[in-house]
């Protein structure tokens, strides 16, 4: 069984950093693509970043260079590098892993999220 648990969540002021983590449970990790997901509130959930098996990143055009995912393949751990942080990036963060290596489907593996708030 898949499990994914994501960690690093947080309070921060505005302008802070924080890094998180997602360790994947089960699952032959270097094969799939990896994704971390946000959902604020009443905001439907949005990409954030996705990194290929290889190594290729996309981010979302919000991110704006402050944000970068990478992973360890021998850890199985994706993480996501947030700096200056805004309020609007407060939210609950996802980390999304693919089933089916190379196809993004709905019956994709979700870890429970971790809260980010970013508030003066």
């Amino acid at each position: 069984q898949v499990q994914l648990v994501e960690s690093g969540g947080g309070v921060v002021q505005p302008g802070a950093s924080l890094r998180l983590s997602c360790e994947v449970f089960g699952r032959n990790f270097p094969i799939s693509d990896m994704a971390w997901f946000r959902q604020g509130p009443g905001k439907q959930r949005e990409s954030v970043a996705t990194i290929s098996y290889n190594g290729i990143t996309e981010y979302g055009d919000f991110v704006k260079g402050r944000f970068t995912i990478s992973k360890d393949n021998i850890a199985n751990m994706v993480y996501l590098q947030m700096n200056s942080l805004e309020p609007g990036d407060s939210g609950i963060y996802y980390c999304r892993f693919q089933k089916t290596p190379g196809i993004w489907s709905d019956s994709d593996f979700w870890g429970q999220g971790t809260q980010v708030t970013v508030s003066s």
